[in-house]
């Protein structure tokens, strides 16, 4: 595919800002001209690609250059965006915000030089007037590899404060490039981890990413918009797209079907446990395995043939009574488990493989408690594999993020999971026979060993 596929990256001075909005309403409004809109978001979270795969059809996916590498934030966004019109990557928090610690290391104006992409910057205008003008000047000069190509004002109270705004940033030399009023529908529901994921309110999140496109095509200029996109030119460095296939891995001679017959790997799904990234699942399927999705809510048993099992992050605290409540599939997990099967678990899985839960019955697999907290535990982590485990050899190191309102105790079992390094030196995690469980989230972009060596414990256990 072309490297210079049109793109825009629309960031914020801060939090709450509007971003989501604006960018998931962009995605939809590009979508609604006909064009194939590639939705992206910086950072590790699960939640906003929900709403971007509304508005484009397509998978939203995440560009982060702490989990994966900067080096593979060009190739993951053209894998992306293969076959597409226009790309629009929603930023993380403020614009200069990255890693903590680490400089600007994965902050959205990091991502912005590594795409060689303009910046498009959400500013909420509902409590100043000729202020703006400093604000958005002093970021579109504090950086000179980082191009603000334009201002969209959002929660803008009337006709006169609009003029008022704009008035103020004909002396930055920024262009406007859409105001917003207001508009309390565009608004999605929150809780103890952010937005409410649309698995948990599919109806009220179409309406909601509809109104967002209505507010952005009603108060938008698109055509400056798209225009904007197209003038990026090419992705520097030359990037090609990254690929899932490993470049040492050969599809299975007709001989060798009978004795490769692809094993399959059951990846939980359902409203409990929504956060995963595309790229896993591609992995798994170029290592050869059969991918499978199931809902611990719904389904009493594991899909037929069941290999291995993928659990990943989400909300079974919100649903533990639910969960509990399927007795039957809690039982398959556990004698999967202890078979040796390999078993994946990352954050919501961990919950999900313990004892219990807030009191309730999980899987039993791992003689460990969770209940829900009051602290939230946030942030990117350095972690290296303490003992061979289904995922990864001793000594792998790899970069995670927590992110919860739990704890498990024990915090790990006999054979830990990882050694992580910051914020703290600590033991994390559990493995288990051919279970690997932990807190940690981790982008397998990163290491394309961790899905061929999990497939082939399927293959082999």
């Amino acid at each position: 595919m072309s490297a210079s596929v049109p793109r825009l990256v629309v960031a914020a001075p801060s939090s709450g800002s509007g971003k989501t909005t604006v960018a998931t309403g962009l995605m939809a409004a590009f979508a609604a001209r006909g064009l194939a809109v590639s939705p992206h978001k910086v950072g590790p979270d699960y939640i906003d690609p929900g709403y971007h795969a509304l508005a484009t059809g397509r998978v939203g996916r995440n560009l982060d250059a702490y989990l994966c590498g900067p080096e593979l934030v060009g190739p993951l966004f053209l894998h992306g965006a293969r076959g597409c019109d226009i790309a629009v990557v929603e930023g993380v928090m403020g614009l200069y915000d990255g890693a903590a610690g680490e400089g600007e290391l994965a902050s959205t104006a990091h991502v912005a030089k590594l795409l060689g992409a303009p910046v498009v910057l959400v500013v909420d205008a509902s409590s100043q007037s000729r202020s703006v003008a400093a604000l958005v000047h002093g970021f579109a000069s504090w950086d000179p590899e980082v191009r603000v190509g334009g201002v969209i004002l959002n929660k803008v109270a009337s006709d006169r404060h609009e003029e008022l705004l704009r008035e103020a940033l004909e002396q930055a030399g920024v262009p406007v490039l859409g105001v917003l009023r207001r508009a309390a529908q565009v608004a999605t529901p929150s809780r103890h981890l952010g937005l409410v994921p649309v698995a948990e309110r599919q109806e009220a999140a179409v309406e909601a990413v509809a109104a967002m496109a209505a507010q952005v095509l009603d108060g938008c200029d698109l055509e400056a918009l798209e225009a904007l996109a197209r003038a990026a030119g090419a992705v520097p460095g030359g990037s090609a797209p990254w690929t899932p296939a490993s470049p040492t891995h050969h599809p299975t001679r007709p001989d060798e079907a009978d004795q490769q017959r692809a094993p399959v790997v059951a990846v939980a799904g359902g409203a409990a446990f929504t956060f995963s990234y595309a790229e896993h699942t591609e992995l798994l399927a170029a290592a050869g395995a059969e991918v499978v999705t199931f809902d611990p809510l719904r389904d009493e048993e594991l899909p037929e043939g069941t290999a291995g099992l993928v659990i990943g992050g989400g909300f079974p605290e919100v649903y533990a009574a639910e969960l509990s409540a399927n007795q039957p599939l809690r039982k398959a997990v556990a004698e999967l488990a202890a078979s040796g099967a390999p078993v994946a678990a990352e954050c919501a899985g961990l919950l999900y493989l313990c004892r219990e839960l807030d009191g309730l019955p999980m899987c039993g697999v791992l003689d460990a408690s969770a209940r829900m907290t009051e602290r939230l535990t946030l942030g990117y982590r350095d972690a290296v594999a303490v003992d061979d485990s289904v995922l990864a050899a001793a000594g792998t190191r790899m970069r995670g993020h927590e992110f919860h309102r739990t704890v498990v105790e024990p915090g790990s079992g006999a054979q830990p999971a990882w050694g992580v390094r910051n914020p703290r030196p600590r033991l994390e995690g559990f493995v288990q026979r051919g279970v690997h469980a932990s807190y940690l989230h981790t982008h397998w972009a990163s290491e394309p060993g961790v899905a061929r060596r999990f497939v082939e414990r399927c293959r082999t256990s």
